[in-house]
């Protein structure tokens, strides 16, 4: 069969319990960055089945300790990944043995672990290239580490290579620094006749995947190790430290990306960006700027320092002064919020809108040209265009049941301190008189005053003083 016509599919290994890390998270699913560990292993593997040049055209992921929740993550945001049970997690090699179902289909079955976030598209493209082109029964990516210590060593004799556990390593060979990054590719012809054939006659009573490696040897098959010229990207996670190390390690990179597209960042030490965030060149992230989730900056923008992003659109020449925290919600072109705002769950600032001090926005619109300079409170809310609504203002959206809208047309003037009880209606070009309760509709062009009218005691302080 032609390299072009295989069918290569991809075993992703994330049964583990992940003792060490003292979680009640799955290993996988612990946080790295703003995603899971398992993520970063998927989105390269996802580039893989996209490119040509990889040739990974099915996914499967083994799942185990707390599978529920592990299944429940790829069921929502990798449909395209198969989950097969691993009820025991009795080692690799037993992993590979209950998917056989899946992979006797396949000509090539790549198996990896779902705990490696530093590993890279170009590194497992290669891997998978290499090995159909060679002909090898099976083929495996190896490293010099510089702390081997609980890597299985790469041990070559003559002609022959063997992977030896580290709790089943001789002195000697515990002193070998070429070890097994656990990333490996199988002709699945050829792994058919011995996946049965391992044994757990070893320390921790597991089967050990790695000792197919040395019965293809002695069966003649052909074995090939590609050793990789860096270690960094095939670090495993397995305690609170290596997690760390992984997130720091991410960062730089995704830092690193932006900034060599375009992306200007005063103190790049002090900034977090996630995965999946997206930005354009000619934009300016201040000192200790975060943003997250799938948040898109456009051209031109600008978020200040201690800004918090998460799921946010700022379209082009859009400013976040400072301070800022905005979650899934769009800032139209030229829009400008904070300091010291929140803005939530869908809202959506228009063209040259604006938004300033101490202002909360949840699931509103604020049309072209309005503003809510400060000290408001806007939630299920219609603002129209060129509208100003004045400090202290707040729509008072809920009844103790149901959140309910409030309406404000174009060229309104919501005088400061004014309650809006919801559901409210302000006509285009309609007034609030300061200090208001509006109930009621106001009409188009109409001044809608709801205050007591003022009442002056004399002599109060002087009867008070006495008293």
């Amino acid at each position: 069969m032609s390299a072009s016509r295989c069918v290569t599919g991809a075993l992703v290994l994330a049964a583990g319990k992940g003792t060490r890390m003292k979680s009640d998270l799955p290993k996988v699913l612990l946080p790295v960055l703003d995603q899971p560990v398992l993520y970063y292993v998927l989105d390269t593997l996802r580039r893989c089945m996209a490119s040509s040049k990889g040739r990974v055209q099915s996914l499967a992921v083994v799942v185990g300790h707390r599978g529920e929740t592990v299944q429940e993550y790829l069921s929502s945001n990798w449909p395209e990944a198969l989950p097969l049970w691993q009820h025991e997690q009795l080692g690799t090699g037993h992993a590979v043995q209950i998917a056989k179902e899946w992979w006797t289909g396949l000509d090539h079955l790549l198996v990896l672990p779902g705990d490696v976030p530093l590993l890279t598209e170009g590194s497992l493209s290669a891997l998978v290239q290499d090995h159909v082109a060679s002909g090898a029964d099976c083929s495996f990516i190896s490293f010099h580490a510089a702390d081997p210590s609980g890597y299985g060593r790469v041990v070559r004799e003559r002609k022959e290579i063997a992977i030896i556990e580290e709790k089943d390593a001789t002195k000697a060979q515990k002193a070998l620094t070429e070890v097994n990054s656990a990333i490996y590719i199988f002709k699945t012809s050829s792994l058919l006749p011995h996946i049965y054939r391992l044994d757990n006659e070893n320390a921790q009573g597991e089967f050990y995947l790695p000792d197919i490696i040395a019965m293809m040897v002695r069966a003649g098959g052909k074995v090939t190790a590609s050793l990789a010229p860096e270690e960094g990207e095939f670090a495993g996670i397995n305690t609170p430290l290596q997690l760390a190390d992984a997130a720091t390690a991410l960062r730089r990179r995704i830092l690193r990306r932006h900034l060599s597209a375009g992306v200007r960042m005063q103190d790049p030490d002090s900034v977090w960006i996630g995965p999946e965030v997206v930005i354009s060149d000619n934009v300016l992230l201040e000192p200790s700027v975060q943003l997250w989730g799938r948040t898109k900056v456009d051209r031109g923008a600008h978020v200040g320092s201690f800004s918090i992003l998460r799921n946010v659109v700022l379209e082009e020449d859009a400013c976040v002064v400072s301070h800022a925290v905005l979650s899934d919600s769009v800032f139209r072109k030229g829009s400008q919020v904070g300091p010291f705002i929140v803005v939530r769950d869908g809202a959506v600032f228009e063209e040259d809108s604006r938004g300033g001090k101490f202002v909360e926005v949840k699931k509103s619109r604020v049309g072209k040209g309005s503003k809510v300079p400060h000290l408001a409170y806007i939630g299920d809310a219609e603002i129209g265009a060129e509208t100003n609504i004045g400090a202290g203002t707040i729509t008072c959206n809920y009844d103790g049941k149901n959140k309910n809208p409030t309406t404000i047309g174009d060229r309104c003037f919501i005088g400061s301190d004014t309650m809006l009880v919801a559901p409210v209606n302000v006509g285009d070009d309609g007034f609030t008189a300061a200090g208001s309760v509006i109930t009621q509709d106001v009409p188009e062009g109409a001044l809608a005053v709801g205050r007591v009218k003022q009442r002056n005691i004399e002599g109060w302080a002087k009867r008070a003083g006495k008293k």
